[in-house]
């Protein structure tokens, strides 16, 4: 399925490993690097690598011992006898090997990608979703260690002032080849490579597309770590608006913002749906101008999916637009509200009445939030997930029937390290790229988006009607239910599929049936919900598994009939 789809690849790519405690001595396997280290003279890449290798459970190379090996000699000798253009020739000969066969970690020395076929061989390792991290060591610290560690021909004479002029030269070249930045200023090697560890198991999905600025979505432990990389060095200002149950998350981004220098004001709004109204909205927009905001400065939207919904109208309507991140913290904000770039408000009227489509600069799933995130929100969640696997992606609920049981018992405090946190990780990863996949061919929503909507007709409805008490992943699980029922009813499916979603939602804990309104309350929401043309009801129902389609004006008997059987267990 996913070959079809816009974005990055996840990195089970190159057979990421786990995090295991398997020797490094494992026998060799011929596959791309897991990851490459690059650097400075002095920045630790050596050391580092070494650790994160070990923490990982795979091997390590350091190319320059792979080329003492090939040369017969030290370095310094090879290049003292040939000079530097034939130790060049080698050392891009050697690196285009360990790209295609090394595995595990591998190091570069300093200099390596100032060549230009080296710099390719990076690219084309990065297109096929490898990472290539730049260790930017404290150039005193680099400069220091350099200076002890010998064995380096670039720095004869003055190491220094030599050190300096290669790190003039080499910056901007290696802060553009790298996708990956990690700073170590003051950081042991073990807390180096921890960063280091964290970054390389993120899954990264690219969402690009006409009428689209291409963005990252990044998921994993510690991608918040990327937050002051998206915003950039444009903004002086940061409103970082988030929700009280999320306190311990945006004082850590706060502290991160103040790190990089940017001025934070900090934004508490109500949680859930009673954030998402024009008069919190006005009153930011009111803080914005008093402290001065202008279309250079940035917002950061942080919590469930209702505060990124918030934030990112806010962002999309303030002068016009400006830059803004998500950190949703929720499973359903990473999987469905922070991606795809609809911000919106709600009216008494109804649920996201009043919004834009206004993509952010970044998203920043940071897969430790959800160490405090409730059992029953993060099952929520898993609406919005098999949802995507019922439209697009059969593997996700292949995961989800194999699984179901130690999702329905998520603990966050035991979540991170365990089995389950590689499992939720792929589930995010692959429910984002259908996201992607819809988005980049639709922003809009004039066609194939709305695809994105299977179970969203009833459960809008439903929201309205409990005044958002049920949450929105539990009204699309029963809306999936509707919407095939109403797909079998008029013959596009048979009746097993039906059963399967009852089935297979059940296990999840989520809700399969509803009985809290009235048919003609339903139905008057129904005509108002986004997706209606007109006076005209429309709805996705499916043909099959990953075959969603478009109904217009169904027969209203067929509709009151699938209504009818979600209001039982059936």
């Amino acid at each position: 399925m996913t070959e079809h789809h816009h974005g990055g690849h996840g990195n089970r790519h190159h057979g990421q490993p786990r995090r295991s405690g398997k020797s490094r001595n494992t026998p060799r396997i011929a596959e791309p690097p897991v990851a490459v280290l690059i650097g400075m003279p002095g920045a630790g890449k050596t050391r580092v690598g070494g650790e994160v290798a070990q923490m990982l459970g795979v091997r390590f190379t350091d190319s320059d011992e792979v080329i003492e090996q090939r040369a017969g000699m030290r370095i310094t000798e090879y290049f003292s006898e040939y000079g530097e253009p034939k130790f060049r020739e080698l050392e891009s000969q050697v690196i285009a090997d360990l790209l295609r066969t090394a595995g595990g970690i591998v190091s570069l020395g300093g200099g390596a990608p100032m060549t230009e076929s080296v710099r390719r061989n990076l690219q084309k390792y990065i297109s096929q979703g490898g990472k290539v991290v730049y260790l930017q060591a404290d150039p005193q610290e680099a400069m220091e260690r350099a200076r002890r560690g010998g064995n380096r021909p670039m720095l004869a004479g003055d190491a220094a002032a030599r050190w300096r002029a290669l790190y003039e030269e080499r910056d901007p070249v290696f802060d553009a080849v790298a996708n990956v930045h990690v700073h170590t200023r003051g950081s042991s090697p073990q807390h180096a490579a921890r960063k280091v560890m964290d970054m390389v198991m993120e899954h990264d999905v690219h969402v690009t597309g006409t009428s689209i600025t291409p963005y990252d979505v990044r998921i994993g432990v510690g991608t918040s770590n990327h937050l002051a990389e998206v915003l950039g060095d444009r903004p002086v200002r940061i409103a970082l608006i988030h929700t009280a149950p999320v306190q311990r998350h945006s004082d850590r981004a706060r502290a991160l913002l103040r790190q990089a220098g940017y001025e934070v004001s900090d934004v508490l709004i109500p949680d859930a749906e009673a954030g998402k109204t024009i008069e919190v909205a006005n009153g930011i927009w009111q803080r914005l101008g008093n402290e001065g905001f202008t279309r250079s400065d940035a917002v950061v939207g942080l919590g469930g999916g209702a505060a990124t919904d918030l934030a990112g109208f806010v962002a999309a309507t303030w002068m016009r637009g400006i830059r803004y991140v998500n950190c949703p913290t929720s499973l359903l904000a990473m999987v469905d509200a922070s991606t795809g770039g609809k911000t919106g408000i709600n009216t008494p009227q109804g649920k996201n009445l009043v919004g834009s489509f206004y993509t952010p600069a970044g998203v920043l799933a940071d897969m430790r939030t959800l160490e405090t995130l409730p059992n029953d929100i993060f099952i929520e969640g898993l609406g919005e997930v098999a949802k995507s696997g019922f439209i697009r992606d059969p593997e996700i609920l292949s995961i989800l029937e194999n699984h179901a049981q130690q999702l329905r018992e998520f603990n966050g405090s035991t979540f991170l390290g365990s089995p389950l946190e590689d499992v939720v990780a792929e589930l995010i990863e692959r429910t984002v790229k259908v996201k992607a996949y819809h988005v980049s061919n639709d922003l809009r929503e004039a066609g194939l988006r709305e695809f994105l909507n299977y179970g969203h007709t009833l459960g809008h409805a439903i929201e309205q009607i409990e005044h958002f008490k049920w949450r929105h992943g539990n009204a699309v699980a029963v809306g999936c239910v509707f919407a095939a029922e109403l797909s079998s009813i008029l013959g596009y499916i048979d009746q097993d599929l039906v059963d399967y979603h009852r089935q297979l939602l059940g296990s999840l804990g989520l809700p399969i049936s509803w009985s809290g309104g009235d048919w003609d309350s339903v139905l008057a929401l129904m005509h108002r919900d986004k997706k209606a043309r007109g006076n005209t009801l429309r709805f996705v129902v499916l043909e099959g598994i990953g075959h969603p389609i478009h109904l217009e004006d169904p027969p209203i008997e067929a509709v009151h009939e699938a209504f009818e059987r979600i209001r039982s267990a059936h």
